[in-house]
């Protein structure tokens, strides 16, 4: 937590315990084509907006009931609880339900629209009969847990069905829908589409999709994959695939709450150059975590060309000792983070404009390098086709500060600008889960920053002279702030509004230009 004002101590946040929730993959034989499929997420949700996905939820706290209230209900499925969630989110996301034989049938419509505007209605149609849930028995082929990005994680177990060659399409609700589009996808084309940054897929989606095709390799088919897959769930571990050619592993450091975790990044494919990107690995946890990565990295043949700094604050660079017996490459980064690291003959000073390219599987990925010094001298974001990997720059959870020692209010927000104008896909920060929405999250730090900005400004224009009044006044809206951090991030930006001539400092006090 190097941005912290000095004296500052803040609490570490808990790790979120996993939440259970269930998605279905339902599989179809179209004319000898056999596909599965994805519904496209709408734009105005927050969590994976504009991303391909299987019909599903979080399991509720009406299921559970449910399950409780009725339990010789789908008592015959390996786990009844998430397949009520199933069959609940089926009906209000697509519009299916059990035919009672096996398969899915398409429901009437008010009926749907009353479990999207009430829960309970799924199981009070159950018990009228006007919703079937007899001889449904789907498979679990799968079981992800979210690492530890964010306050709310899920642990997602996946069911699949096959409704033979039925020719059923989804129905959205009008005016509710987490979706606008679906499409039945042949799993090797949705792959290929994604390696090539044309369709965006949950991370957990991403390896369960590896896993489909390499089953269908094994065995032939869709459903005899699925049968493989039934077989042996595959749990626990799985590589974090944020986009293509960037692998995220979750390291946990001290550093800023709500995060637990500073985001190091893995950049190349398997077999291929790889770089790794902020190596913030101290304790004995996190460096058994980066030690793994690195022997299932080099157990694919990959070679590790370098290790790349986003800036300098120690809960994004690590035990550098520890880590060279892990793993040694020259270290690449700004010429004030080589500052504060032992130097050595291999180093490399990244600076604006720099690029470069990693070699894997005949084809090549290219990243640049533009500075962006607001946060602390000598930041840095990497730029790539699938996005950037932004550092310190915004977070999807929590906040960002600007150090008043070393920080720079108004190269912060130029650099917010720069970030927005370059129109990333996805934005990969230094904690928490990546932005699906970038122009989104950029726009609210923009204005939000701007906003507490003026609020600066007004409070000196309006008398308020000494530091802690002009804080107090500026922040009137946040009254369960830290007060050491108000206090800090007003100094942050009257230090801007100085630099720009709008305000002077005189003996400790401020004053209109």
């Amino acid at each position: 937590m190097g941005e912290l004002p000095e004296g500052v101590e803040l609490p570490l946040a808990s790790v979120a315990i996993p939440r259970p929730s269930a998605s279905l993959i339902i599989s179809r034989n179209n004319s000898g084509k056999e596909e599965i499929l994805l519904c496209h997420r709408v734009s105005e949700v927050p969590a994976f907006p504009d991303f391909w996905a299987f019909p599903g939820g979080g399991v509720s706290r009406v299921d559970r009931q449910v399950a409780e209230e009725n339990p010789d209900w789908l008592s015959h499925t390996e786990d009844p609880v998430s397949t009520i969630t199933l069959l609940r989110e089926l009906v209000e996301e697509v519009g299916f339900a059990p035919d009672g034989e096996g398969s899915l049938e398409l429901v009437d419509e008010n009926i749907q629209n009353s479990i999207c505007e009430d829960k309970n209605a799924w199981s009070s149609f159950v018990k009228q009969n006007l919703l079937k849930i007899e001889n449904f028995n789907s498979q679990i082929v799968a079981e992800r847990t979210m690492p530890p990005l964010a306050p709310v994680r899920f642990t997602n177990t996946f069911h699949h069905l096959s409704i033979g060659d039925s020719k059923i399409e989804p129905r959205f609700p009008e005016g509710l829908s987490e979706f606008d589009e679906y499409r039945w996808w042949q799993p090797k084309e949705l792959l290929d589409f994604w390696l090539k940054n044309e369709v965006r897929l949950p991370p957990p989606q991403v390896t369960l999709t590896r896993d489909i095709v390499q089953a269908i390799n094994e065995r032939g088919d869709l459903i005899s994959a699925f049968e493989k897959l039934h077989e042996s769930p595959s749990k626990g571990y799985h590589i974090l695939e944020f986009a293509p050619g960037v692998e995220c592993l979750p390291l946990p450091t001290q550093t800023l709450p709500p995060a637990t975790h500073t985001n190091c990044y893995v950049l190349g494919v398997s077999g291929g150059e790889r770089i790794i990107v902020d190596p913030a690995a101290k304790s004995k946890e996190a460096l058994d975590i980066l030690r793994n990565k690195v022997r299932e990295i080099e157990s694919t043949g990959s070679k590790i060309v370098a290790t790349i700094f986003t800036h300098k604050h120690p809960d994004h660079i690590g035990d550098l000792e520890n880590i060279s017996e892990i793993y040694q490459a020259p270290i690449w980064t700004s010429k004030e983070t080589l500052e504060i690291i032992p130097k050595s003959e291999s180093d490399k000073i990244l600076k604006e404009g720099d690029d470069f390219k990693l070699i894997g599987k005949g084809e090549s990925i290219s990243w640049s390098i533009i500075e962006t010094h607001g946060h602390c001298p000598g930041h840095i974001c990497l730029v790539g086709d699938a996005g950037i990997i932004s550092g310190d720059n915004v977070t999807v959870i929590g906040t960002i500060l600007v150090p008043s020692s070393d920080g720079d209010m108004n190269q912060y927000l130029e650099g917010l600008e720069r970030i927005k104008n370059l129109n990333p896909p996805l934005l990969f920060p230094g904690h928490g889960p990546f932005s699906a929405n970038p122009q989104r999250l950029l726009n609210r730090y923009i204005t939000h920053r701007n906003e507490r900005h003026m609020l600066v400004y007004n409070a000196v224009k309006n008398n308020y002279k000494e530091l802690e009044s002009i804080a107090k006044k500026s922040y009137e809206d946040t009254p369960d702030a830290h007060p050491a951090l108000l206090i800090d991030q007003t100094l942050s930006h009257l230090k801007g509004h100085i630099k720009s001539e709008n305000i002077r400092e005189e003996g400790g006090r401020y004053y209109i230009n």
